[in-house]
Parts: C-alpha cells; sequence; structure tokens
C-alpha cells in the first residue's frame, strides 16, 4: 500500500511539470526485444518483427493495475479491432515482471494486445520514457512508429485519457499521408 501512495504522490508531482519525449517525429526508433504476455501466454515481443507488419503503437505505463494504467489498458483493448484495421500492432511496456504482466493482459488488456516486461528498464530508457520522479517507473509516453522504423508521432501525458485517441489520429493521419516509393 504504500509503494501505490508514493507512486500516486510522484505521479501528481511529476503531472504539474511540462513532459517531452526525447525522441521526436522523424528520429529512429531503438530496436529491442523483450519478454511479453498476450491473453496471458508469454512470448518474445520484437520491435522488428512486429514492423515487418505495419506500423506499431509503443506506449509505455507505470505500473500495471494501478487505476490509470487499468484505465489506459481498457481504453486500447476497446480500440485494439480499429488498430488492426489500419494494420498497426499495440504494445504496452512497464517495468512490471511478467508473472504480472500476464495478469495484466489478460484481464486488464482483455486478451486484445500485449504487454512486455522492461524489468531493466532499458526499453524505457532508450525511448526517454523514465519518470523523472520515480526512476523506477514508465512515464506515460506514447509513439507511433512507421514500418520503416522512424518515429511519427510521441505523446506524453501522465493523463491516461489522451493517449488513445492522440495515437489513433496519428495513425490515420499517417496510413492516409502519400508516401515516396
Amino acid at each position: 500500500m504504500t509503494r501505490l501512495i508514493a507512486l500516486a504522490a510522484a505521479l501528481l508531482l511529476s503531472a504539474q511539470a511540462p513532459v517531452q519525449a526525447a525522441l521526436d517525429v522523424g528520429d529512429k526508433a531503438p530496436d529491442f526485444s523483450v519478454d511479453a504476455s498476450l491473453a496471458g501466454k508469454a512470448y518474445r515481443f520484437s520491435l522488428a518483427d512486429a514492423l515487418k507488419k505495419g506500423p506499431v503503437v509503443l506506449y509505455f505505463f507505470p505500473a500495471a493495475f494501478s487505476v490509470g494504467c487499468t484505465i489506459e489498458a481498457n481504453k486500447f483493448a476497446e480500440s485494439t479491432d480499429d488498430y488492426k484495421q489500419l494494420g498497426a500492432t499495440v504494445i504496452g511496456v512497464s517495468h512490471d515482471d511478467l508473472d504480472t504482466l500476464k495478469k495484466f493482459s489478460a484481464t486488464e488488456c482483455r486478451n486484445k494486445f500485449a504487454v512486455a516486461a522492461d524489468v531493466d528498464q532499458s526499453v524505457m530508457k532508450s525511448y526517454d520514457a523514465v519518470l523523472a520522479l520515480k526512476p523506477d517507473y514508465a512515464n506515460r509516453t506514447s509513439y507511433v512508429i512507421s514500418p520503416e522504423g522512424k518515429i511519427v508521432y510521441q505523446f506524453t501525458s501522465l493523463n491516461p485519457l489522451r493517449h488513445v485517441a492522440n495515437t489513433m489520429a496519428a495513425l490515420k493521419g499517417w496510413v492516409g499521408t502519400p508516401r515516396k516509393q
């Protein structure tokens, strides 16, 4: 309980400061492979492999089963079919261990999309998605990554309500934009 109170206090304090992800539109997305869970089943997620199938919506969240992260996971789950229609894969990343994320993927993610265990924080560090006041936790940061491995959108806000709408709008905009052959 003390851990949750400390996390809530850190989230509230950090929400007061403007936040910007270091990776910006046009930057190359760092490649990674990490243990993940989809529908409670463990597997190895590879960004490079996912990008071969289409764009990736990568979102970082502070802690499985916390109120804000549950809200955000529910919203991503509700929109997973819309992401799939646009050819996109959704993957959530946190510092939580794989056993915790197996449960989270089955319940809060509603078996719709995978969540990955970044227990050493290497992925969140490479995407500058570390929560400043609580560096063991990820900041709530979302990216849309093109199949070419370029960042086409990034958004950081501890408010869990705007990440789905913002990444969906960015993805639709990217899909509708003609690209050079």
